[in-house]
């Protein structure tokens, strides 16, 4: 595995801004994907905001600057006990994946 460069590593993060752009459109106005309520697109999705922290330093993004509202939807969900305490801390997440690119010489 080699770390993407140059013309790579743009397309990698223009992928990635346009599927948070898809998602963020997707979610709108409402509170949660779901409308009012908390559902099933909320608690799928929660996995993937997990990431954002390591994505964002891999990419040189701000997902926060760009996509408020898609930050502001995760701190909502974030706020029910039951999902904050399923999924791991968005640190840890980004110290894994600081590691496996190391292992795996990527970095």
């Amino acid at each position: 595995m080699r770390s993407p460069k140059g013309e790579e590593q743009e397309k990698t993060q223009k992928e990635f801004i346009e599927e948070l752009k898809v998602m963020e459109g997707e979610l709108g106005d409402k509170p949660y994907f779901g409308g009012d309520n908390f559902g099933f697109l909320d608690l799928s999705f929660m996995p993937f905001y997990i990431r954002f922290n390591a994505i964002e330093t891999l990419v040189n993004l701000s997902v926060e600057a760009e996509y408020p509202k898609l930050i502001a939807w995760a701190k909502r969900c974030l706020q029910k006990e039951r999902v904050s305490q399923s999924l791991p801390d968005s640190l840890k997440v980004y110290d894994f994946v600081s590691q496996m690119r190391k292992k795996f010489g990527v970095d």
